[in-house]
């Protein structure tokens, strides 16, 4: 399977949300309770002013010129952590490619951006578990270990 990887720009946004849509809906199925509440409208806007600003980046995966896969970062600084580290803030390959390898050669993409960035490491948040114990799965055979904790959130404004 050929699979294309490239940096996402501008003219991508509405690509990239339309793919945390499509993720958000899917941890809510799952867990039947509505952690976000996102529009596809809204969401574009917002990852097109993120990008643009310089505090986002993302990496599409395309098969025969389609988007499949994207995965989307930022780049943060913590002590703990060595300096300057990725954190991936969504990841999503669609359902007919899931199990297929794209998901682990979109890993070695972000790792190779991590690289060419200079971050110390990459982290992420899980879904809920169990609901998700399978994508934990996914993420520990390719290379990331659990460091404990849970994501908390406090909404403001």
């Amino acid at each position: 399977m050929n699979i294309n990887f490239r940096d996402a720009t501008l003219t991508d946004s509405e690509t990239i949300a339309s793919f945390v849509v499509k993720l958000t809906n899917e941890i809510c199925q799952l867990t039947k309770t509505k952690h976000f509440e996102l529009d596809l409208d809204s969401t574009a806007l917002r990852c097109r002013e993120l990008i643009n600003d310089g505090h986002y980046s993302a990496i599409i995966g395309e098969y025969e010129n389609r988007a499949i896969a994207v995965v989307t970062m930022t780049e943060t600084y913590a002590l703990y952590a060595g300096g300057k580290i990725g954190v991936i803030q969504e990841f999503y390959v669609t359902p007919e490619f899931r199990a297929s390898g794209v998901g682990s050669m979109l890993i070695e993409q972000v790792q190779i951006y991590a690289e060419q960035h200079k971050w110390s490491c990459i982290e992420l948040c899980t879904p809920p578990l169990p609901e998700f114990e399978r994508t934990l799965s996914f993420y520990q055979k390719n290379g990331l270990i659990a460091v404990g904790g849970r994501k908390m959130r406090q909404t403001l404004g």
